[in-house]
């Protein structure tokens, strides 16, 4: 059963083809920078065993043209993966918000389709881009089965004093205002394989996903009970372009002092934020390069990102009663060790100690980065969001 999954984020799409049930992809990719410069494709397919990697360069405006290029690559020249579109029997897409509508895969109709799009002002970075992204999909493979797989179903496992804010009940009961999580596929597949690799019966973990959406997971025994994104993907840990924690204070300042609207306020909060706003790009590579300039304001934003991680592992241990591992996930949480030390520096009264050398030394495979002495395993874990996505929707299928 082939199964092409489709994880689309705020600024790029990451695609990988699976011949169910085997794990390894026929092909994967990503497209990266969208609507940024610098934009380009990273196309990785395997004729006769061996890995080839195709990359193609130029401005990307939209998801619908990116996945538009990625499905040329799948299907046209000599390391083409599929002969016709009918080659597909389902594909998956990510989907960020699911509301209180849906709590694992779904087959895609009309209704789900409507479903998501009333979810838009929810998610407004992802959503829109989500949705999209089916629209295409369908055109393209109008055989194939197309399946939902949401982030907020892993988070339904948060208990009602942590998913449930402090305002009239009539709000959660009639609106469904409360907390549901975000990045739940990437939290539940780092979260299993730090289970396996800690091989014990019971187990507290704290996984942060860094890409250029941030959040940060308190997980007991496998299950959520506690994560920084809320009833929107906004909120918690300071991000790309969102800012994450702010006092709803400064809205109501804006608004009355200076006239914002609601969508000057959803702009600004969601767009104009985070590393872009405060260090003046919305990419940490960015970031980092200018700090190593010199730049202060981007030295303040890398300062700022890593204090906002470090209150929620203190707070989250706190939650947890301790924690037997922190992982580290997605783009930044993966590839910048930087950032990594940052976080971790001066948290040894939690027990965690991190080993620089073996944190500079990750090369892409699950790693454990702690000092020998550490209470706390400190693991860095690649986070495959699109098999988790491929394998649920094999599932639902049979």
């Amino acid at each position: 059963m082939n199964i092409l999954v489709i994880n689309s984020g705020s600024s790029s799409i990451k695609y990988q083809l699976f011949k169910m049930p085997s794990p390894k992809p026929v092909c994967s990719g990503l497209v990266e920078r969208i609507g940024i410069e610098g934009s380009f494709i990273k196309h990785v397919v395997f004729p006769n065993g061996e890995k080839l990697t195709i990359e193609k360069e130029g401005f990307i405006s939209n998801h619908g043209e990116g996945l538009k290029q990625v499905l040329s690559l799948l299907s046209e020249g000599q390391n083409a993966v599929i002969a016709t579109p009918e080659d597909i029997t389902a594909v998956g897409h990510r989907v960020v918000h699911g509301g209180e509508h849906f709590a694992g895969a779904t087959l895609i109709d009309n209704d789900v389709k409507h479903q998501i799009k009333k979810l838009f002002s929810l998610a407004p970075l992802h959503n829109p881009v989500n949705y999209k992204c089916i629209e295409v999909a369908e055109q393209t493979f109008s055989a194939a089965k197309q399946i939902a797989v949401f982030d907020t179903a892993f988070h339904q496992t948060i208990p009602q004093d942590a998913y449930r804010y402090a305002i009239p009940e009539t709000y959660y009961k009639e609106q469904g205002i409360r907390v549901y999580g975000f990045h739940g596929t990437s939290h539940k597949y780092v979260s299993e394989q730090a289970i396996k690799y800690l091989n014990k019966g019971e187990s507290k973990i704290i996984s942060v996903h860094l890409g250029n959406g941030c959040s940060i997971t308190a997980i007991k025994n496998g299950k959520s009970i506690d994560t920084s994104m809320g009833f929107g993907p906004l909120s918690g840990l300071m991000m790309g372009t969102r800012s994450g924690d702010i006092d709803p204070s400064v809205m109501f300042h804006l608004m009355e002092h200076s006239g914002y609207t609601l969508e000057q306020l959803s702009t600004l909060l969601n767009k104009q934020s985070g590393l872009l706003g405060v260090g003046g790009s919305s990419d940490m590579r960015d970031i980092n390069k200018l700090a190593d300039e010199g730049n202060e304001s981007a030295k303040l934003a890398l300062e700022i990102y890593a204090y906002r991680i470090k209150k929620f592992i203190g707070a989250y241990t706190a939650v947890l009663n301790g924690v037997d591992a922190l992982v580290f996930t997605a783009g930044v949480g993966e590839n910048d060790a930087k950032m990594r030390y940052s976080v971790c520096k001066n948290l040894s009264y939690l027990g965690i100690n991190l080993d620089d050398s073996k944190n500079r030394a990750y090369s892409g495979q699950l790693l454990n980065i702690s000092e020998a002495n550490s209470n706390v395993n400190i693991l860095v874990i690649p986070t495959n969001e699109e098999y988790e996505i491929a394998n649920q929707c094999f599932n639902l299928l049979n």
